[in-house]
């Protein structure tokens, strides 16, 4: 019996994502692009449009769990975010509590708010993380996924973590600002953004789970995605998913404990082997599952 051939996430566009991480033939989309639902902004600056303006929003199911699912296209604009892009994400999410969904999927791969519709990309992306939050308040766990070349930045970035879980690949990448933003903010100095190893190791998947700011990491693979998405939404299966006070208020917590701890390291390397990894240089040289075993087996120990 010949093996199944893996499929690139990294490579995919939305729409194959999708139909990739959901049952076959289960995904109904909502505003397709016959639909001609674009931005009322671009075309009066002549930027080109998208008819389904960067995202597909759709119902379907992962191993039979009724499921709502947005997919981000990282080729339109960089993922990035509009008025019309925003509100497609909300109305999905809004929907998915009307029609009490047991789960809503992002798949997100975004840049963060378009600069031709600033302010309204802005208030798109405000809403979002009402939306999400809403969303969780009614009970229906919000599961993100990230592993696209563009990785998830900005205003996308906050809702990313406003989310139950995230999940991503050792290529995704996910913070609020950029390292080109970064290093026009405050120079080279601060973040050079050609060093493609320090971002990938400051922004990248294995960074951000090692720091808890993921839950889970996977290998750049289709059915890999499609497997974790099914095994977290399972996870929350009856379990309360609302943001509580007690829990922002542990986050902060944190938070002020890792600025307090990480916060003169100068390289995430100074970081792993602060938290107690063993040759930390090997890090970015492991497959996502034997780095996992890796991690795993520090916090057996009892290792932060």
């Amino acid at each position: 019996m010949m093996a199944t051939k893996s499929v690139s996430y990294l490579e995919a566009n939305a729409r194959e994502r999708v139909a990739l991480v959901l049952d076959a033939g289960s995904f109904e989309e909502f505003l397709p692009p016959a639909k001609r639902i674009v931005s009322p902004h671009l075309g009066q600056l002549d930027a080109p449009v998208s008819f389904d303006d960067g995202v597909v929003i759709g119902r379907g199911s992962l191993n039979g769990a009724t499921v709502f699912a947005a997919a981000q296209e990282g080729g339109f604009m960089g993922g990035a975010v509009g008025e019309v892009h925003g509100a497609k994400l909300v109305g999905l999410l809004k929907r998915a509590v009307q029609e009490q969904a047991e789960g809503v999927i992002l798949l997100l791969e975004t840049g963060g708010v378009r600069l031709h519709e600033a302010n309204a990309g802005l208030i798109a992306v405000s809403e979002v993380m009402r939306a999400v939050l809403d969303t969780r308040a009614a009970g229906i766990p919000v599961i993100v996924l990230i592993g696209g070349s563009n990785g998830c930045f900005g205003g996308m970035g906050i809702v990313a973590r406003c989310a139950n879980a995230i999940i991503m690949s050792e290529e995704g990448r996910l913070a609020m600002s950029g390292p080109e933003v970064i290093e026009t903010a405050n120079g080279v100095e601060e973040f050079d953004s050609r060093d493609r190893a320090l971002v990938w190791r400051t922004t990248g998947g294995k960074h951000r789970y090692l720091l808890g700011d993921c839950q889970g990491i996977v290998a750049d693979d289709a059915d890999a995605f499609r497997a974790a998405a099914s095994q977290t939404l399972q996870a929350f299966k009856g379990n309360p998913t609302a943001l509580t006070l007690q829990a922002l208020e542990a986050e902060q917590t944190m938070l002020e404990q890792r600025i307090a701890r990480f916060g003169d390291a100068t390289d995430p390397q100074d970081i792993w082997e602060r938290l107690g990894v063993e040759q930390a240089q090997q890090i970015p040289m492991l497959e996502a599952g034997p780095f996992v075993a890796l991690v795993e087996a520090h916090r057996v120990k009892g290792t932060p």
